[in-house]
C-alpha cells in the first residue's frame, strides 16, 4: 500500500467567523445560479445530472456540510438519500441494486450521505460481507462510475477527515446535548475501537477507487466551518467544468 493519503491532510485548515459567512453566502449564490442552470429553470434546457456523496467518519460533520450546500436551494430540485446497512431483500440482490433508483435524470441532483462504499468499508471491517466479495467490489464500483459518468454524470464523492481526538470531542459533546444525543449510538462508541481498521479500508478505498475521470476529495474537517466551504468551492469547481 502507498503511503497514508490520510496522514497527508492537513487538518489544521481553519476559518474564521466571519470569513465563513462571508465565503458562505457568496458560495452558496454562485451554486444556486448553477443547480438552476443544471435544472433548466436558467437557460431553458436540461444540464446533466449531478451526483454528490459523502463518506467519512462518525460525527464528521457529513450533515452540516449537506445543510449548507442545498440551504440556497428550492427543495423541489434535489432529494438526498441516507444509506445504513442492506435490509433482508436488498441482500437478495447485487449490492449496487439499491441505489439505482435514487440516481438522477437529467437536470437533477442528488446527495448520497453514505452510499455503495459501505461494502468496502463498514462491511468489510464489520465481517458484512466476504474477503472475496470486498475484493471484487473495488473493479464493481470503478465500472459503476465509469457507466454513470459516460451518461453524463457529474459525480463528486467527498470523504471528510477528522483526527481521532477531534472525533472523540464530538462524541462527548453530543453525549451531553439533549437534542443531539440520538445521532450517537453503542455502535458509533464501538467503532472507535477499530479506528486502525477503518483506517486500512479507507486507505484502500482511496488508492482503488480515486481515478481520473471519479477522484476522491478529501476535505480536512477538523474545522467544520472550513469543509463547509470546502465542499461548495469543490462542487461548483465540477459544475462549471461540465458546464464550459
Amino acid at each position: 500500500m502507498t503511503s497514508s493519503r490520510l496522514q497527508n491532510v492537513d487538518l489544521n485548515q481553519s476559518l474564521a467567523q466571519d470569513e465563513y459567512e462571508r465565503l458562505l453566502q457568496d458560495r452558496q449564490e454562485a451554486f444556486l445560479e448553477l443547480r438552476l442552470r443544471l435544472g433548466g429553470q436558467i437557460g431553458g434546457s436540461l444540464g446533466p445530472p449531478l451526483l454528490i456523496l459523502f463518506e467519512g467518519w462518525d460525527a464528521g460533520g457529513k450533515g452540516g456540510c449537506i445543510r449548507r450546500l442545498v440551504e440556497p436551494l428550492d427543495p423541489r430540485h434535489y432529494t438526498v438519500h441516507q444509506y445504513a446497512a442492506p435490509n433482508a431483500r436488498e441482500k437478495r440482490h447485487h449490492f449496487l441494486w439499491r441505489f439505482w433508483p435514487a440516481i438522477p435524470g437529467h437536470g437533477g441532483m442528488c446527495i448520497f450521505d453514505r452510499s455503495w462504499y459501505g461494502r468496502v468499508l463498514v462491511e468489510r471491517v464489520e465481517g458484512f460481507a466476504t474477503r472475496q466479495q470486498w475484493r471484487h467490489a473495488y473493479e464493481e464500483i470503478r465500472h459503476w462510475e465509469s457507466l454513470l459518468i459516460l451518461e453524463g454524470m457529474i459525480l463528486v464523492k467527498f470523504f471528510l477527515h477528522v483526527s481521532d481526538g477531534e472525533q472523540k470531542r464530538r462524541f462527548k459533546n453530543r453525549a451531553k446535548h439533549p437534542l443531539k444525543q440520538w445521532k450517537l449510538t453503542e455502535e458509533d462508541w464501538r467503532n472507535r475501537s477499530k479506528r486502525q481498521e477503518y483506517e486500512d479500508a479507507i486507505e484502500e478505498m482511496l488508492e482503488e477507487t480515486d481515478t481520473v475521470i471519479a477522484p476522491w476529495t478529501l476535505a480536512p474537517a477538523e474545522s467544520k466551518l472550513f469543509a463547509r466551504i470546502k465542499v461548495l468551492d469543490t462542487v461548483i469547481e465540477r459544475v462549471e467544468a461540465a458546464l464550459s
